[in-house]
């Protein structure tokens, strides 16, 4: 068994499915508070495990929120419409 399969079977944490909404936010609040640090100084390890727990939590998210609202200028449209606005804008 090479590392790579090794990790796929790691547990990294309770499985979302089973935390109610409250603590799946909690624990996606947790993730991305520390996602910079972890990107910047832990090892390779640890972020492989970061990804893998953050992608679960996420999809968890997505998979009970298939229809949570999307901000406009969260979008390819959003960006465009901003891009437009800020070089029509005057600079002084």
């Amino acid at each position: 068994m090479n590392e790579h399969e090794e990790w796929d079977t790691a547990m990294t944490g309770v499985d979302p499915s089973r935390l109610d909404d409250q603590q799946l936010m909690k624990e996606l609040e947790n993730i991305h508070r520390t996602r910079h640090d972890t990107l910047l100084y832990g090892s390779s390890d640890a972020l492989r495990a970061h990804n893998g727990r953050m992608a679960e939590l996420e999809g968890e998210y997505l998979r009970r929120n298939p229809q949570r609202p999307v901000a406009a200028g969260r979008t390819r449209a959003g960006a465009r419409e901003r891009g437009r606005g800020a070089a029509e804008t005057p600079r002084v």
